[in-house]
This record gives structure tokens, C-alpha cells and sequence, in this order.
């Protein structure tokens, strides 16, 4: 059953990828371990510098936002989460996470799977937005209509045209889509498609223009602009359940310490931003964040940076989450870490299936059925 918001809208869920495997171990530190500094000769943070959470662990010094919503307990940090026989690609990782497919390649997005569920009779083609350029492979099931976004302002199907002209090309438009030809089934799919487009797009305009807010976005974050035009969306009450964007590179094999610092400088300035929105606005009490990366990196460094690693973290924010650290943070003894061919080691092991993050939020959430969207039950968590 999907959790019951006190402001009486339906639950919306903000899904942000950290793109290209962010370190953990620099995100959240295990400051009191020498393992830790023995591993990262380099690449570590002082232990002067890291906001503590406890005497154990702490975050990033740019994750200050971070802290603040962890201290008033809105913060779930699920810790070692991953999956089993841990892929090392980007590429195969993603799609891993993306699809809930371990062991083959699938077409069908877990979300994809998610917006049938919440819109079986596809009544609302905004019912999922995406932030940002491409389509990723989460929202992607047929028949689904997803709108993608690169950005709000100028977001439209042929939106440069104006005047006499733009009325009379989108009539040629509408019926080059919705022809004769449509009988025939792949053309029929792409006529749906760009139908579905024009129609999302002449919606989510409005939107820019219903938006009235004193909240400050950081000025040159892109992701600070993708939450912006997620809020912009979201106050419109245009339907819009689940709104997705990413942000990276996070694939930090060279200059990590500065790199990284910016990557979370970015995302901790947008996080802010877009919580003081939506509390604003009377809307934070039915949303939650999920921020998740493909896998996480290296416990030893490599004199700069660190390489691709196994077991990682997720975390979930939200006014109605129940914050603090589920599961357990991963041993850092050499006789735990796995051990791989062709020289790979070191690689910490994960001990929670990501698709049990998943299914807490499918249906502790969202009020969906999470069996058949990730395939199977895996254990959930009481973060929400």
C-alpha cells in the first residue's frame, strides 16, 4: 500500500543517477579506520575535513546539505548495496540497474514497468519525465510514454516556430503521424510516439509559466537546473509521478579529489535548492529522492583517482523517510574484499540486492506491486 501523504497527493517519487560509479568511500567515510587511510595513501579525505556522522563515519565536507537532512533524520543511507557477480562495465552495470537483469539483457525498464502499473490505460502521457538529454533505459517499456526533457524553457515539438507559420506545420505534423500508414504496427508505434510528444510538449510549456518561486537554484549547476524544471513540473500538478535526471561524471580514475568535490558540491547545492522549493510549496510531504550509482570504486587507490569497484551506496531523502543507516558498511580487511582475474582486487563486497531498494519503493511508496517489475522478492527496508 503506497504511504499515505498528509498533504493528500498522491506520492511522487525524484530518482538522480550519479552517472559513472561514485566513490563511497569518499562520500561516506569511514574516517576511523586506518584501513581506510592505508588504502588511500592519496585519495582520502582528512579527517579534520569530514562533517562526522557519528565516531565511525562521516560524509564528504561538501555534502552539507547532506548532513543537515540526515541530522533531522530525512536521510536513508543504504550501505554495500549491489548485486551478485558484480560486472565491472559502465555500460553493463547501468543497464543491470536499470532493467533489474542480472543475467541478460532486457528492453523493459524498471520504471517503465513502474508508470504501466500507475497508468495501465496510458491516460497521461506525463505520468514520467526525464530531465536531461536521451531517454534512459529505466523508463523504457513499449507502449509507455515517457516525456524526455533537455530543457523546460525552450522544450516543444518544433517550439522555434512562431506566428502564422507554427499553426499550419503542426497540422502537417498531426496528420503525418496519425495517417493511413498508421496501420501497419511499427509505424503506428512511431506515430504514437511523436503524437504522444506534441502532446506532452504543448503540456510541460505551461508549466515554465505557472512557476513562481524565492528559492535561489545555483547558478551554472546543471543539476540544480534539472531539479529547478523537476519542481517547476511537479507544482503544476500536470500528473507527473516520477521525474528522473542525472548528474556526472562520477568515473573518478584520475584528479579525484578535486573532481569529486565538485560533482558533490553540485549535487548538495541542488539538493538544497530543491527541498527548500518544495517545502515552500507545501510539497515535500509527498516526495522522496533516491540517488543511486552503478556500482562503487576501488578500495586502494591508484595515486589519483580510483577504478571501477563492486559494492556501493544508495540513499533516500524525503520528509516522510524514516533517515538513518541501513545494513552494514562493508569490511575493509584484505581477507574480505573480493578478489578477481587478471590482477582486479580489492573490490568491497556488496551485501544488499538493489532490487530490494527497489521494491521498498515500489510498494511502500508508490502502493505498486514490486514482484513482477524487478522479478522476484528481495528483502526490503522500513526507510519508508
Amino acid at each position: 500500500m503506497a504511504n499515505q501523504t498528509t498533504n493528500g497527493k498522491a506520492p511522487t517519487l525524484v530518482v538522480l543517477q550519479m552517472a559513472g560509479a561514485n566513490d563511497y568511500l569518499n562520500t561516506v567515510i569511514p574516517y576511523s579506520n586506518p584501513l581506510y587511510y592505508d588504502n588511500r595513501p592519496t585519495v582520502h579525505i582528512p579527517e579534520d575535513q569530514v562533517l562526522h556522522i557519528d565516531d565511525q563515519l562521516g560524509f564528504h565536507p561538501n555534502m552539507r546539505t547532506v548532513k543537515r537532512l540526515y541530522d533531522e533524520g530525512k536521510v536513508a543511507i543504504i550501505h554495500g548495496i549491489g548485486y551478485p557477480n558484480p560486472n565491472y562495465s559502465h555500460f553493463r552495470s547501468t543497464d543491470i540497474w536499470y532493467t533489474c537483469e542480472p543475467e541478460k539483457v532486457s528492453p523493459e525498464g524498471w520504471l517503465g514497468k513502474a508508470v504501466r502499473d500507475l497508468d495501465p490505460k496510458a491516460e497521461n502521457v506525463l505520468t514520467a519525465v526525464n530531465f536531461g538529454r536521451g531517454m534512459p533505459r529505466a523508463l523504457a517499456l513499449r507502449g509507455v510514454p515517457v516525456a524526455s526533457v533537455a530543457q523546460l524553457d525552450t522544450y516543444g515539438v518544433l517550439s522555434t516556430l512562431t506566428g502564422a507559420t507554427r499553426p499550419l506545420v503542426m497540422e502537417a505534423f498531426t496528420r503525418m503521424y496519425s495517417g493511413p500508414e498508421a496501420g501497419n504496427e511499427v509505424l503506428r508505434y512511431m506515430g504514437q510516439t511523436g503524437l504522444d510528444a506534441q502532446k506532452g510538449a504543448d503540456i510541460l510549456r505551461s508549466a515554465v509559466d505557472k512557476y513562481a518561486s524565492t528559492v535561489q537554484y545555483p547558478e551554472g549547476n546543471p543539476v540544480a537546473a534539472n531539479l529547478k524544471a523537476v519542481a517547476q513540473v511537479k507544482f503544476a500538478n500536470l500528473g507527473t509521478r516520477i521525474f528522473y535526471t542525472a548528474h556526472g561524471s562520477f568515473d573518478t580514475h584520475a584528479s579525484e579529489l578535486p573532481s569529486h568535490a565538485k560533482l558533490w558540491k553540485d549535487v548538495d547545492g541542488a539538493i538544497d535548492a530543491f527541498f527548500q522549493d518544495l517545502r515552500a510549496h507545501q510539497e515535500a510531504d509527498n516526495t522522496v529522492m533516491m540517488l543511486w550509482t552503478e556500482f562503487g570504486r576501488r578500495v586502494r587507490d591508484n595515486g589519483s583517482g580510483t577504478d571501477h569497484g563492486a559494492g556501493g551506496m544508495a540513499m533516500v531523502i524525503g520528509e516522510r523517510v524514516k533517515g538513518g543507516m541501513y545494513c552494514t558498511y562493508p569490511s575493509l580487511r584484505d581477507a574480505d574484499l573480493t578478489q578477481q582475474s587478471e590482477g582486479m582486487f580489492g573490490n568491497l563486497r556488496y551485501n544488499y540486492d538493489f532490487r530490494g531498494l527497489y521494491s521498498t519503493i515500489l510498494e511502500r511508496w508508490l502502493g505498486l506491486d514490486a514482484k513482477a517489475i524487478v522479478g522476484g522478492s528481495f528483502e526490503q527496508l522500513s526507510f519508508v
